[in-house]
Parts: C-alpha cells; structure tokens; sequence
C-alpha cells in the first residue's frame, strides 16, 4: 500500500524515515535538515561516523528522537556528482534493500533530491514512485509506504505520477 499524508516527516506513522543527504553526512533539503534536528545529536554522531560515502549508499541509523524506530540515510549528492535521476534511483533501491534486511514492514519519506539546483518534484515523485512499485512487486518488505507531502504542490505531483505509472495511491491528504 502507498499512501499519501500531508504533515511533518519526522511525525510520520512509520517503522522506518527515509532521508536524503550529501556524501559527507549534511541534509540537502529543509525537510531533510528537521528531520536530522529532531532526530538528535546521537543520530548525527551515528552519521558522521559512517564517513564520506559514495552515492547510492545507504544505511540506517536508529530514529533518535523521531516517531521511527530507524531513519533510512540516502547519499543522493557528492561534490563529483549532483543529485540525478540514476543515483537517486540506486541509493533508494538500496535504502529498501537495508529496509527488508531488517524486517521493516512500513518506511515514510517526503520528494527526494528537490529543491534549488536539484531535481524537480515532479521528476523526483516519477522515480520514488516507480521505484517503490518496483519493489513491493518483488519484495515482500516493507509492504507499507507514506508518501508525506508538505504543499498541495508536492501532492499533486505525487498523483500525477502515480497516474502515469498506473500506481495505486490511497490519498489522504488534506
């Protein structure tokens, strides 16, 4: 199942947040840099501690302070290589892959690799979409998945691309 909620990412009803950052640890998005405030200073040791890391990397990392026992940490972006279409697609298939290792049925995230200078939210919703389709076909964890958009504009890129991948979204957006 893959809802859509309006709200805050780092409240999402989810056993697992997904956020993207730099190769160097630092978020990349607003929405990125609360949820790495909230999580606590314990979680950004965790991250710092990993090093620099190649893009499509990913790793988890408890939720600290956030509704999530774990966050799901994607490096989207490095000074070599901006944030894109293909290493987007690798870190999130990676960061799904962490996610059914662990058990995790549900897993929450916002548009990725948006914002000034990055990928558009129309084209960041047509990847997490199809990627997202893509494993629960395959998978069968996690198997619940909330897309959590802040604007009625990220909402309805979110349904444009479902319409245009013919992917169930059950819309509870407000």
């Amino acid at each position: 199942m893959i809802r859509l909620l309006r709200g805050e990412l780092s409240e999402a009803p989810a056993e697992a947040i997904v956020r993207a950052m730099r190769s160097d640890g630092a978020s990349i998005t607003a929405v990125d840099r609360r949820l790495e405030a909230r999580a606590g200073a314990d979680v950004a040791d965790r991250v710092a501690a990993q090093g620099d890391s190649p893009v499509g990397t990913a790793f988890l990392t408890p939720g600290g302070e956030t509704e999530a026992d774990f966050l799901i940490h994607l490096v989207v972006q490095s000074p070599e290589e901006p944030v894109g279409p293909q290493g987007l697609g690798r870190a999130l298939r990676n960061g799904l892959r962490r996610a059914a290792d662990f058990g995790i049925a549900s897993v929450a995230l916002a548009p990725l690799g948006t914002g000034a200078g990055q990928l558009p939210v129309e084209e960041s919703a047509r990847i997490v979409l199809g990627i997202l389709n893509e494993h629960r076909g395959r998978e069968g964890t996690p198997g619940r998945f909330l897309l959590v958009a802040e604007s009625g504009y990220e909402a309805a890129a979110f349904r444009e691309a479902a319409a245009a991948l013919s992917v169930v979204l059950s819309d509870e957006y407000d």
